[in-house]
């Protein structure tokens, strides 16, 4: 990491009106993208001479920088207001074009040595990764978007666009002399990536699993109906993922319920998994992933975003059981409160947790706040920076079967796209696949897809591949030498 006071710092001025009205947001923006690029910043005024950079409204002065982003009155007056129309490309640049809003013919402009940027840039990346959109998007009653009428806004979920714009900001400020501190990843490593696996359903229910496998793959599903019917097969595989991975000489997560459900409570309306991490079974089971060298997470509750009580309760259950600390969680159905998502995030800032891997879309494939890498989320009612981070989830294994009609196109094209999409911007991908999916015959084409991906990636010199906790761990870390080497920017 960077040694303290070892480094030139990029000097940042916020002009009053955007300083005085909406600080708190565009500072955590300011902090995201340049922590992510990797430059440590000392915040300044416009009247420094040696002004890098001046974010400034129309009618304030830019001073001696030499880059200008003019912000957005509008933009910031009416966020919550915002519909995605479009993106727009402009020399490379990819941005989102808000309905009956005019944008620019000639964002950018050279005047006494300084480039002009017109379009904000900064606001773009907030709207973005606060998830303004979603208050104007249809949901199910778990909580879960429906895209099809918001077609320009699914298309950017593989774009991850506001990584794509603040890759376009690296490159401007290194073709102004402002070279990054420190790298993404580490080992030399142009991106990272990572496996979990939310265990949902690892014991079958004898009666009820042909009825599914039937209803799932039709007529085609009777032989692995009967073959689960008669107990010839089933969803156990912990030992074959485990096999799988060691051989490729990596390690995943493994995300485990506390909270017990029952089909009762499932039919109910609160689908929670139904095993019991008590037993015998599953503490054996836990103790064998440790000593493996796995990881093991919480995969909090149904209901658990209800309360501060309730996911403190689970993970400490779950922590009761493994002997150690919980570090990470995904939420059972990706479910956090609907009508505001970091509301939940807030809960495990209180429950002690290092990460959290939950902000994705069930039905579609892509980053949903739009940024491949992880990042401290903003809690918008408390105008502050969480202290859990977000690793953002890309691909589950049911977007390219389950809801395959959702997700079109060719699915190793796909995650080819998305694979390559995170290099190019030094993200981390993060692939999420079910502890039940393994047998080729019950899940035809899940494990196989996977595995496809999985080693294509394994076998590249340029992914460094871990746990989800070690990555979280480094960047944290990485997140804390920049803050340490930075000065200002802290609302």
């Amino acid at each position: 990491m960077i040694k303290k006071n070892d480094t030139r710092r990029l000097k940042i001025a916020i002009g009053p009106w955007l300083r005085n009205k909406y600080g708190p947001e565009i500072y955590w923006t300011w902090r995201m993208l340049l922590s992510t690029i990797g430059l440590p910043w000392e915040e300044t005024s416009v009247n420094d001479p040696d002004c890098d950079i001046a974010y400034v409204v129309e009618g304030e002065s830019r001073g001696n920088s030499k880059l200008c982003i003019k912000g957005n009155k509008d933009y910031w007056e009416h966020a919550s207001e915002h519909q995605f129309e479009k993106m727009e490309n402009f020399n490379g640049w990819l941005y989102p074009v808000f309905q009956h809003k005019d944008v620019p013919s000639q964002p950018f402009c050279s005047t006494d040595g300084c480039l002009i940027f017109k379009l904000d840039i900064i606001f773009y990346v907030f709207w973005l990764a606060t998830g303004k959109q979603e208050t104007h998007l249809n949901r199910n009653k778990h909580g879960h978007f429906h895209l099809d009428k918001y077609l320009p806004y699914k298309n950017t979920l593989c774009e991850a666009l506001a990584s794509s714009i603040s890759l376009n900001l690296e490159t401007m400020l290194v073709d102004l002399g402002f070279e990054p501190q420190i790298r993404r990843w580490p080992n030399g490593k142009q991106a990272a990536a990572c496996v979990s696996h939310d265990v949902d359903y690892p014991e079958v229910i004898r009666w009820l699993e042909p009825l599914r496998i039937l209803h799932r793959n039709r007529l085609k599903g009777f032989k692995a109906a009967m073959s689960v019917f008669t107990e010839r097969r089933n969803h156990w595989h912990f030992e074959s993922w485990i096999s799988l991975e060691k051989r490729l000489n990596t390690r995943s997560a493994f995300y485990f319920s506390a909270k017990q459900g029952s089909l009762f409570k499932y039919i109910a309306g609160t689908p929670d998994t139904f095993y019991n991490i008590r037993s015998k079974r599953y503490k054996d089971l836990l103790k064998y992933l440790v000593a493996e060298g796995f990881e093991v997470g919480l995969h909090a509750s149904y209901k658990a975003f209800e309360s501060q009580e309730k996911i403190i309760a689970e993970k400490s259950l779950l922590e009761e059981v493994v002997g150690q600390d919980i570090h990470g969680n995904r939420h059972h159905y990706w479910h956090l409160n609907p009508e505001c998502p970091e509301s939940t995030l807030l809960l495990h800032e209180q429950a002690g947790l290092k990460y959290d891997a939950s902000l994705s879309h069930e039905r579609y494939l892509g980053w949903r706040r739009g940024l491949s890498w992880p990042f401290f989320p903003f809690h918008q009612k408390q105008r502050r920076q969480l202290g859990v981070l977000q690793l953002p989830t890309a691909w589950m294994d049911n977007h390219l079967f389950g809801y395959r009609n959702y997700n079109p196109g060719n699915a190793s094209t796909i995650l080819q796209n998305v694979t390559e999409k995170t290099i190019e911007q030094g993200g981390c991908l993060l692939i999420n696949i079910h502890d039940y999916a393994f047998d080729g015959i019950l899940f035809p084409g899940w494990s196989k897809t996977y595995f496809q991906l999985w080693e294509h990636i394994v076998s590249r010199s340029d992914f460094w591949i871990e746990t989800p906790e070690r990555i979280a761990s480094y960047w944290i870390e990485r997140y804390q030498s920049i803050l340490q080497n930075s000065k200002g920017l802290d609302q």
